[in-house]
């Protein structure tokens, strides 16, 4: 019953469906798709065929998929996965996101690095700490330049823009949820 929970979980999010759309696309409560998922209702074939429906995906291509594997815990630094390079860098930990709902960046700003002049604006949670050097960070109307220890946590769809004004790297840890990249 746990592999049938996973592979449940597993493949309506890389769907991009929250329980509560596939509910709504199969007829069935959002409540039962969670009880499903958690492993705590082993559903009928015909309960199943009604949810799959919704994704759309057939019984046999459910039951076909390779196992799920257990999800990786811990990695080296170089097993982070790199996103992006140059003037400011992305070091992801973690490479499969279509099945997280956290995203966890090592990120470098090289003096003068900027995410650019028209603002970034997603549909997320995302907060940082500074470790070392400083970082302008803006959003919306409010613009601060943080060093080391300092932090931010915001709603990513209040425009919002980073830079570093500095003359030194400046390294943060940032976390995003869900994952925006």
């Amino acid at each position: 019953m746990q592999d049938l929970a996973q592979r449940l979980r597993q493949l309506r999010r890389r769907h991009g469906l929250s329980q509560r759309e596939l509910a709504k696309r199969s007829g069935v409560s959002n409540a039962m798709i969670s009880l499903i998922e958690n492993g705590r209702s082993n559903p009928s074939m015909g309960l199943m065929r009604r949810i799959l429906e919704g994704i759309p995906v057939s019984m046999s291509e459910f039951f076909s998929e390779t196992p799920i594997e257990e999800r990786k815990v811990f990695f080296h630094h170089h097993e982070l996965t790199q996103i992006g390079s140059g003037a400011i860098s992305f070091l992801q930990v973690g490479s499969d996101l279509a099945t997280r709902r956290l995203q966890l960046l090592y990120e470098r700003y090289a003096p003068g690095a900027d995410t650019g002049s028209s603002m970034l604006s997603h549909d997320a949670e995302e907060g940082g700490l500074i470790l070392s050097g400083n970082l302008e960070v803006t959003v919306g109307e409010s613009t601060r330049v943080l060093g080391p220890g300092e932090a931010f946590l915001f709603d990513s769809q209040t425009p919002h823009r980073f830079r570093n004004t500095g003359s030194k790297e400046c390294v943060l840890v940032t976390a995003c949820t869900p994952p925006s990249f």
